[in-house]
């Protein structure tokens, strides 16, 4: 079956995750010469819906890492809203420089589960959520490189339709019987190791220089924050409301977020690396 479009799909309140899939997506849509679609999952709206995608697309699913693992309380809409027809994919997550954990394992065989069939795998770095610094400058000239060539790969698989034969069949049993297996989600620890423990921590709002603009009511993804700037429901601790309020109005203050952050600032200061594997 010859492929005629390319969709990404990505939930990304900080934009990291829509950014690195998009380098991909675009470099496909240059190699292949196919039109391009983008379904942007962040906000509720865009997750009550249900995604068919046919057998002639081609279809990139990008995810950020919480914890080692998907988002908890996006996993079961990954699993609900998106199905295939034996329609090529390639999931995606994107962490901030600790571990992409067991994120990929979990995409990778939610999305066998919905009927994809895939053909490359990938975890990318971006910055890190929680922190100004750590990866800041992620993805970068080096990872622009690494997804072209990922994205060369595909494409020839693509092109000369070795997607399509029984070896590349057995090579995609073979990745998905050795991914590693699901496990909990990643423990956050403080500064002296101990566990960081702020699951009810919620965006604080300074309100001497917030203008009431409503951006981050309308950014938040779990749709928790109310007309007067107030949390009314889960906080994931994405940092949407922070990141993209223009006056830098909203801050946590919890004192263990603050030194899981200091922690992560410590300790993993160093280049972490891509991973990319196309399933041939």
């Amino acid at each position: 079956m010859k492929v005629k479009r390319i969709v990404t799909v990505y939930f990304s309140p900080t934009g990291g995750t829509k950014k690195i899939s998009s380098m991909l997506a675009n470099d496909l849509k240059q190699l292949l010469k196919l039109p391009m679609e983008k379904i942007d999952f962040t906000l509720p709206s865009a997750r009550v819906k249900k995604y068919h995608f046919a057998a002639e697309d081609l279809v990139i699913i990008a995810s950020p890492v919480y914890a080692g693992r998907l988002p908890n309380k996006i996993m079961p809409d990954y699993k609900q809203c998106f199905s295939g027809k034996d329609t090529l994919a390639v999931p995606m997550v994107v962490y901030g420089n600790r571990s992409y954990g067991d994120a990929l394992t979990e995409l990778c065989l939610i999305m066998r589960d919905c009927g994809f069939h895939l053909i490359g795998a990938a975890a990318m770095v971006s910055r890190h959520a929680f922190s100004r610094t750590l990866s800041k400058n992620r993805p970068d000239e080096q990872d622009a490189a690494e997804i072209h060539t990922f994205a060369e790969n595909l494409a020839k698989s693509i092109e000369n339709g070795s997607y399509q034969t029984q070896t590349q069949r057995f090579a995609e049993e073979r990745f998905l019987k050795n991914l590693p297996s699901v496990g909990g989600y990643y423990t956050p620890l403080r500064e002296d190791g101990a566990p960081a423990k702020f699951l009810k921590a919620t965006p604080q709002t300074d309100f001497t220089i917030c203008n009431h603009c409503g951006i981050c009511v309308n950014v938040c993804p779990m749709g928790s924050i109310t007309a007067d700037i107030e949390v009314n429901g889960v906080c994931i601790k994405c940092q949407a409301c922070v990141r993209k309020c223009p006056q830098q109005a909203k801050f946590f203050d919890d004192a263990q977020f603050l030194s899981h952050v200091r922690m992560l600032e410590r300790n993993y200061t160093q280049r972490a690396e891509n991973y990319l594997t196309e399933i041939l």
